[in-house]
């Protein structure tokens, strides 16, 4: 490919990958076809194998676009100035509380909607799934251990351990939110969240 053609492709990928995350992330990935998404994003079909070699591999790489951009919010809200990191913390799962709706997440909650469908359809969306939860938690760990140093949290089990339970707390919310239609799950999750940092109502 010609430095001339890299934006164009980069700009018609990015298209597709995003109207894609929208209309998967409210139907799921087996629901939606291709004519969906490249009608929604006017793109002509004949053009998707050039950017993707099939359903499976634009998966994959929506997934890994999604983790990208997910972990760019993790970062700003960690280092978010200002203010002790158990307070960046309780804003972050305050966001995934905002933006994890159970009515129509636009595409924010793609690791909660696609998660368990498709680790059973697809190897690669999988692991793609693995290595982008397991880089949260890492992210994740690093703060509540950077919490740990300023004072501001307490924890009774290793950051990591901790980071790992609370991530599956929040995942486990999520879907109970969409099963019951309310906040419920997401208040809860949160009163154990700040009893499992030691942090005050």
């Amino acid at each position: 490919m010609s430095p001339a053609t890299a934006p164009q492709f980069n700009d018609v990928r990015e298209k597709i990958l995003a109207t894609g995350q929208r209309i998967m992330g409210a139907k799921g990935f087996s629901a939606v076809g291709l004519n969906e998404i490249l009608s929604e994003a006017s793109v002509p079909k004949g053009s998707f194998y050039h950017y993707f070699g099939s359903k499976e591999a634009f998966g994959e790489a929506m997934l890994e676009s999604y983790f990208e951009d997910y972990l760019a919010d993790i970062a700003a809200t960690f280092r978010e100035p200002g203010l002790k990191m158990s307070q960046r913390l309780i804003n972050y799962f305050e966001s995934w509380h905002n933006n994890q709706s159970f009515l129509d997440c636009q595409g924010k909650c793609l690791a909660v909607k696609l998660g368990a469908e498709v680790a059973d359809l697809s190897e690669s969306m999988r692991t793609a799934l693995q290595r982008g939860t397991a880089e949260i938690i890492r992210r994740l760990a690093d703060a509540i251990e950077a919490g740990v140093s300023d004072g501001s949290v307490t924890v009774d089990q290793e950051p990591r351990v901790v980071a790992q339970s609370l991530y599956q707390l929040w995942l486990g919310a999520s879907i109970m939110a969409k099963i019951v239609r309310n906040t419920g799950p997401f208040e809860q999750a949160m009163t154990t969240t700040r009893q499992t940092l030691h942090l005050s109502p």
